[in-house]
This record gives C-alpha cells, structure tokens and sequence, in this order.
C-alpha cells in the first residue's frame, strides 16, 4: 500500500524560542498532554454546546424574536456559516502562527460573542452573533487538534487522545440542547456558555505550550481573503435557496463562490506556503476525510438540528423532553466514541466511517412513521442505532483527518474535513427544513421523507469511503 502524506512527509514542528511575558509556558518548553487534552476537549465540548443550543429552543427563539418560517433556518445556520467559512483559514494560521495562540483567541472570542447573542433583539442581530461564534469556534476547533498532534506524538497516544476529543464533540451535541432546555430563559444559556469559555481561554494561556509549522513563510493571507468569502457566498446560497433555487439572489450568490474559488485556486498554486496544498486532493486518504465530513453535515447534522423542532410542534413535546430523546443518541455517541480507539488495528479508519454511515441509515429508517403514529418510543431504538453510528463517525474522522496530511499541517487538516462538515450542516440543515415543510402531505410526512433522503445519503456516504482506499 502506498504510504499516505502523513508517514510520507512527518515534517517537524518548530516552536518559537520566547514568550511574551505572561503568556503562559514558555514556548519551546515540553507539551503538557494531559492539560492540553483537557482543555481542548472542555473547549470543543462549549463550542458544540453553543452550536446546538438553538435545537430545542428554536421556536421559542423564533417567537422572542418574531422570526418568520421562511428565516428560521438562519437561526440554525449562523454557526455553521461562521464554522464553513473560517475553519481552513483557522487551520492554516494556527499551523503558521502558532496553535496556542489561534486556540486562546478562538475560545475567548467564543466567549465574549455567545454573551452578545444572549443581548440579540432581532433574528438578524442574533444571526450576526451566531456566525461571529461560529468564527470563533473555528479558531479553537481547528487549532485543538494540532495541539493535540504535537501533545502526543506517538501513533498510539494520538489515536487515544483523538478518540477522547471526538468523544468531547459527541458530549457537547448531548450536553448543549440537555442545558438549553433545562433553563427557562433561552437568554441565559448563552451567558452560562460564554462564561465557560472566557473561563476555559484564561486557563489555556497559562497551562499549553505553543507550536506551529516548521515550515515557514508567511500566513496565506491572500488565499483566506479569497477562500473565505466563497464559502460565505456558498453557505448563504445554500440557506436562500429552500425559498426557490433559481431565484437572482441565489444564481448570484453561487456565480460569487465559483470566481472566488477559481481566484482561490490560482492564488494557492502560486503561493510559496499555500494555505491548502492541493497536492493532497490526489490522495485518496484525504479525499476519503473530506467525503467523510461533508456527508456527515448532510445526513447526520442535517436531519438531527432539525428534528426536535419536528417533535415539539407535531407531537406538542417539551423542550426538556425532546433534549433528553436526543440525549439518546448523542449521549450513546460520546460512550461508544470513548470506546472507538478499541478498533483501531482490527478495522481500518475508512471502513468504520463506513459502517457508521451504515448505521446511521438503518436507525434512521427504523424511525420512519414515528411522528405519523405519534410514538415517541418508535424513537428509541432508531436513536440507539444511529448513535452508535455516531460514536463511531466522531471518533473516525478527527483520527482520519491527521493521518492524511502531513504532522507539521494537522491543523489544517482538521480545518478541512469540518469545514466540509459544516458546509454539509448548512446543506443539510436547509434541505431538510425544505422538504419537511413544503411536503402534501404534512409535517410528518415531509420528516419521513427527510428521513428517506438521509438514509440514502448516507449509504452513499459510506459506499463513497470504501471506494477511496489508497492503491496497492
């Protein structure tokens, strides 16, 4: 089997020789694994939080705020927007720049823009907060893991530790809707949540080590100028468009994101330190990363952000009742994917992303005429199946995403593969409201369709990364 970029090109992170007075352990010094294990994973664990806090508070937020039907799913997918836009750029300047420091400004920026949601009076202003925290979770998402790499440099202590923040990313999907719903005041979640984080950046600047690239050069910054917008153009694309697809608005948003990609392309192949070598698009590895990440948002992200808003106005469910049914799946999916690292040298990376898109498919089928039939436990052993699915996804991915891509750039290639996962939850999120609520026949009937589609896509999913192994 040919070797992948990873153990091709294991490329030696350089760590400056000073720090700036009080800004924590002197840089150069040893990597702390434990507190940056810690740390990261309470970092993303808030950030998943604020991202799926909206699940179960969605129609209450769209009343305080008088948000029309046709603008709701903007109140889902501010976040993602932000996530979708920045994390490459993120990746690639934490890498260059250094991964401490891209992880404190992320999480304090977190911090200080989810308090400002909490102050929102208008789904605009709430809109703008929510894409500013997806921003600022990008920043922290995509440096952890290259903290992470440099923290445990052994394959065996990475597979664990890559393992655990996956799990992290699981807990903070249960945990997030679980508190939205457990305070009456929606207002107060993101207060409760933009504390944790300034708490969390405040210890981080004390207790990690700083690190970057070896490879030198400046930040590309003229290929985040470019790459950036495109996705902003592609995101808001993909929200307008449930309101009809051939709309001017739309046609201009997608003719916006081709030429900035082009531009993006060009800048990239003619830059000396690219912010994504695309190089890599030739390794099936990454490829199968990439496909991994984008299906995910698609099927799994899309049809769960949605689903509690389902159940709440068809079957007059509480908040608190509908969070701890998503706690079924989620919370299932933290367990099994502490317990993924078991896997590892029994089945290769690529063919658990496959059986966990496989059984997400079957769990979501098992759900079908549920809401119809006004069952909530029809729900239970669908949501079983399905979590299990994603214990396994969120442990596979992180792990499939630093060993495609050299040491020195696992940063950026974390930032790739959730940028397309975020993209997929802006997709998804956008197609899903779409057809459960343009459906002939009723809520439950579009959800039952919106199901159908998810299954598919994700058995395409998985049929996908088992067609990209690298060749012999």
């Amino acid at each position: 089997m040919t070797a992948t970029p990873a153990s091709a090109a294991r490329a030696q992170d350089t760590t400056p020789r000073t720090a700036a007075p009080g800004s924590g352990p002197a840089a150069g010094s040893s990597p702390r694994p434990a507190a940056t294990l810690a740390l990261t994973s309470a970092a993303t664990a808030v950030a998943l939080m604020t991202y799926t806090a909206p699940i179960v508070t969605l129609p209450a937020t769209a009343a305080a705020l008088h948000t029309p039907l046709s603008a709701q799913a903007w109140l889902l997918n501010g976040t993602p927007l932000g996530l979708a836009a920045l994390l490459l750029v993120a990746g690639s300047l934490a890498d260059d720049y250094g991964r401490r420091r891209i992880f404190v400004w992320g999480t304090l920026a977190l911090g200080v823009t989810t308090a400002l949601g909490a102050l929102a009076g208008s789904t605009w202003l709430f809109t703008l907060a929510r894409i500013a925290q997806g921003g600022a979770s990008a920043a922290l998402l995509a440096s952890s893991l290259g903290l992470i790499v440099h923290a445990f440099p052994t394959a065996a202590g990475r597979l664990r530790a890559t393992g655990v923040w996956g799990a992290f990313v699981t807990g903070g999907i249960a945990v997030g809707p679980l508190l939205a719903a457990g305070i009456p005041d929606w207002r107060a979640v993101y207060g409760v949540l933009g504390a944790a984080a300034v708490v969390i950046a405040l210890l981080g600047s004390r207790a990690l080590t700083e690190s970057r690239s070896a490879r030198g050069g400046r930040p590309d910054f003229a290929g985040a100028a470019t790459f950036g917008p495109a996705l902003v153009a592609l995101v808001a694309a993909l929200t307008l468009g449930r309101d009809g697809w051939l709309r001017a608005p739309v046609l201009l948003l997608f003719g916006a994101t081709v030429v900035l990609l082009a531009g993006f392309a060009l800048v990239e192949r003619r830059t000396a330190t690219p912010m994504i070598d695309l190089s890599l698009l030739r390794h099936r590895g990454f490829l199968a990363s990439s496909v991994g990440g984008l299906f995910t948002g698609l099927s799994v992200i899309g049809l769960f952000s949605f689903l509690p808003a389902a159940l709440q106005r068809q079957l007059g469910m509480s908040a608190m009742h509908t969070a701890l049914l998503s706690l079924l799946w989620a919370g299932l999916a933290f367990l099994v994917a502490l317990q993924a690292r078991r896997l590892a040298g029994r089945i290769p990376t690529r063919v658990q992303l496959a059986i966990a898109f496989a059984l997400h498919a079957v769990g979501v089928i098992t759900m079908l005429g549920a809401i119809d039939a006004g069952s909530t436990a029809r729900f239970v052993p669908g949501m079983i199946i399905a979590g299990v699915g994603s214990g396994l996804l969120n442990a596979a991915l992180p792990l499939l995403a630093v060993e495609s891509v050299p040491a020195a750039r696992a940063a950026m290639g974390s930032g790739a593969q959730q940028t397309l996962r975020y993209i997929g939850s802006c997709a998804g999120v956008s197609l899903v409201i779409a057809i459960a609520t343009s459906s002939g026949g009723g809520l439950a009937r579009g959800t039952d369709i919106a199901m159908v589609v998810s299954a598919v896509l994700a058995l395409v999913a998985a049929v996908g990364v088992l067609a990209l192994r690298e060749r012999s």
